[in-house]
This record gives C-alpha cells, sequence and structure tokens, in this order.
C-alpha cells in the first residue's frame, strides 16, 4: 500500500461565517503537484454519533422526524452532536437516553464515518447498543420534534431495501450491522 499522505499545502484562510451550527472557510491551497487551487471550500463541525438502538427484546429503537434540507419526515436511528470533551460513547449514550428515553444494554463500536472528507472536517462515531430499556422519558430541546418508534428487523430491513432511509450517515452503519449480523 502507498504511504504517501499527499497533503495539500494550505496558503491562507479566511472564515466566512462562524454559527453555532454552521462554520465554513475559504481555503487558497497548494497540492503535492504544484498546482494552485485559489478557492477552496471547507465546512468545520464538531464531531457526531449515531446508534443503531436494539431493545432486550429485539426491536429496533428508532426516530421518525421533519428534514428541512430534503422537506421529508423520515425513519432515523438516533443521533447528535460530540459536546466538546465529551467522549464519542458519552454522547451517543447521552443522545439515546435524550432523544427516546432508552439507555443501558451493551455497547460497541461500529464504525466510524466521514459525510463528506472532501469538504466537512468532522467524523461521525457509529454504536451499536444492544439489550437496551426504557429508562426515562424523552428529554428534547426546544428545537427538537421526532417521535419515538419500535420495529422489528424485518421493517427495518424494508426501510432500508426501499431508500426509505435517506440520510447517508444512518444508512451506513444498519447497512453493516445487517452485513456482519444478519442476512438481507
Amino acid at each position: 500500500m502507498e504511504k504517501d499522505d499527499r497533503k495539500w499545502e494550505i496558503i491562507e484562510s479566511e472564515y466566512l461565517i462562524r454559527r453555532p451550527w454552521l462554520t465554513a472557510r475559504r481555503d487558497r491551497v497548494k497540492l503535492p503537484t504544484g498546482v494552485e487551487i485559489p478557492e477552496y471550500y471547507i465546512l468545520e463541525y464538531p464531531d457526531w454519533v449515531n446508534v443503531i438502538a436494539i431493545t432486550k427484546e429485539g426491536k429496533f429503537v428508532l426516530v421518525r422526524q421533519y428534514r428541512h434540507g430534503i422537506k421529508e419526515t423520515r425513519y432515523e436511528i438516533c443521533a447528535g452532536v460530540c459536546e466538546t470533551g465529551e467522549e464519542p460513547l458519552l454522547s451517543a449514550q447521552r443522545e439515546l437516553y435524550e432523544e427516546t428515553g432508552y439507555g443501558n444494554g451493551n455497547w460497541t463500536k461500529l464504525m466510524t464515518v466521514s459525510a463528506n472528507a472532501s469538504t466537512m472536517t468532522n467524523i461521525t462515531h457509529c454504536y451499536l447498543a444492544t439489550e437496551v430499556e426504557r429508562i426515562s422519558t424523552q428529554h428534547l430541546e426546544e428545537t427538537e420534534d421526532l417521535t419515538v418508534h419500535l420495529l422489528d428487523e424485518e421493517e427495518v430491513k424494508a426501510l432500508l431495501l426501499n431508500d426509505e432511509v435517506k440520510q447517508s450517515l444512518m444508512a451506513a452503519p444498519l447497512w453493516k450491522y445487517f452485513a456482519l449480523y444478519s442476512r438481507l
């Protein structure tokens, strides 16, 4: 395997916007070949987490919510932001608890992915939580509007096979789960 990392040199950076949910900068970069790109745009985000949560009874804990970007309401696995200084596993456990009221269980890291490695700085830590149980009610933020749904394995497979899971950061770990632990 090739070991050359082929990093680009950042000649200049300028922040265009810095808001809580959007930070964008414009870099002027030089490629290893010597070619310069005068405007390369980068979106900075904190790391994210998501969780495939399965109850003791074998039900998948999903949420359903409206996504304004695509103007559709969809089923999703629980997800959220890693707070500053918070370990990804703790972020994932917190998000599952806040969004659904579910917790406990057995937790393993399933994968780490990037939404768009070419223009976004963050990664998403994906977890599998089995044997979870309802331990509370939802603890939603003011801007969150989602409902909790328990689906069986066949229903989740059908969502995937019918392209009903639109968020790639959620489809990828679900596909990996089914590739590793089930037959499609």
